[in-house]
């Protein structure tokens, strides 16, 4: 079977000529008269859910429903209900019966995005719907039937999290029959710039605004970044030079603007691909608490200096504990010697327990910033700190900041 790519990236809004892109479209076609489940890999921001677009239109289900359920969106409490329906009464707020994803997409097909979130409960509901094609309403003893054709899409590492017990090894391989990769950006180098050229184009029709243009050291930075929000960061690079820059023609000083350092602090991460590929094989969770960990590097070297600092008066009011210490004397370069106390081991947990709030806190007023920048929109929340609206949504409720 000869497959037209460029016909088929046309009609699905794909852009690129890279030979792994088409390979996966390839697979994606020749899978798609097949009733085998089909899992979609890659990282954040590669283009999946293009791909089960792909697979319903040219499959003989094309007629029937097509569904795309984003499961890291949806709080934990309420996916069984979501996916297998609920009967009424089932739960507090379930006032009526309500048919779930499966039911609704008989004869169809349903697509699952970020398929590694679910809760382990789920994933064993899954499991039997994809090999009998039978499940049970929430508040049901009733066995229903159901043929659906399952697509699934994750960008999480399956082997670590089957290793770490947060994913099922039988779900896993039934998920698995037919395995499609999509490759970040960074391996389609020469998609980079055709890509950037095209959201340029669209931006400034929308905007009416003449389209800005690389020069060759602004290419060259393009290529050489490592894009680990890929083709998303990308195209929202692409969208603010075209708003934000005066001059229509870019230079790689200015460029460069838009392409945080790592190093500094900021994200994403710019060369060293080592260091990239570290972080973005961190998953949501990760990422929050590696944005913390580099805060408390901080505060522990501020707090160092404070404690050096708090000794150079003596009007200060030493607690009984600290007073109790022997101390030791040292000279600093043109100031009088002053007398350092050091902490007992009470003191030491009352600085860790005040740093621990302090690291709460900051996590708290991360959240709450990215909430009121996007005027509460959790989608777009989430996406600015880097992790699903069901970690946002679990963040709110522990936080209480339901207000914003």
């Amino acid at each position: 079977m000869k497959i037209n790519f460029q016909e088929i990236k046309n009609k699905f809004g794909i852009i690129g000529n890279d030979p792994l892109l088409e390979r996966a479209i390839e697979i994606a076609v020749q899978a798609a008269p097949t009733d085998l489940n089909v899992l979609i890999s890659g990282e954040s921001g590669t283009g999946k859910e293009f791909f089960p677009q792909i697979i319903h239109q040219y499959s003989a289900r094309k007629h029937g429903p097509y569904f795309a359920v984003n499961c890291g969106a949806i709080p934990e409490g309420t996916i069984d209900s979501e996916l297998f329906g609920h009967e009424k009464g089932s739960f507090t707020g379930a006032i009526d019966t309500r048919k779930g994803y499966f039911e609704v997409a008989n004869g169809g097909t349903l697509f699952l995005d970020e398929v590694g979130e679910l809760p382990l409960s789920t994933q064993a509901r899954l499991l039997r719907v994809l090999e009998t094609g039978e499940f049970i309403r929430v508040g049901s003893s009733k066995v229903m039937k159901t043929d659906v054709r399952v697509v699934a899409a994750t960008n999480i590492d399956f082997l670590q999290a089957i290793q770490k017990g947060k994913f099922r090894q039988d779900l896993y391989y039934r998920l698995n029959t037919l395995p499609i990769y999509l490759p970040p950006l960074r391996e389609r180098k020469e998609d980079i710039l055709l890509l950037f050229r095209k959201f340029v184009s669209d931006c400034s029709a929308r905007y009416k605004t003449p389209p800005v243009r690389l020069l060759p050291d602004a290419e060259q930075l393009f290529l050489n970044y490592y894009w680990p929000g890929n083709i998303r960061e990308l195209k929202n690079v692409a969208e603010q030079m075209c708003i934000l820059e005066k001059e229509r023609e870019i230079d790689a000083s200015r460029a460069s603007r838009y392409l945080p350092n790592f190093h500094s602090g900021n994200l994403p991460t710019l060369a060293k691909p080592e260091v990239a590929q570290n972080f973005a094989d961190l998953n949501e969770k990760e990422m929050m608490l590696k944005m913390i960990a580099d805060n408390r590097k901080e505060i522990n070297e501020l707090k160092l200096i404070i404690q050096q600092l708090l000794v150079r008066t003596q009007s200060i009011n030493l607690a009984p504990d600290f007073q109790k210490q022997e101390p030791q004397t040292v000279i600093f370069k043109k100031e009088e010697p002053v007398t350092i106390i050091r902490p007992s081991e009470n003191d030491t947990k009352v600085i860790e327990l005040e740093e621990s709030l302090s690291l709460i806190e900051k996590e708290k007023d991360m959240i709450k910033k990215a909430l009121l920048k996007h005027k509460g929109k959790r989608k777009k929340a989430a996406e600015e700190l880097g992790i699903s609206e069901r970690t946002l949504y679990r963040k709110i409720n522990e936080f209480n900041l339901h207000h914003l």
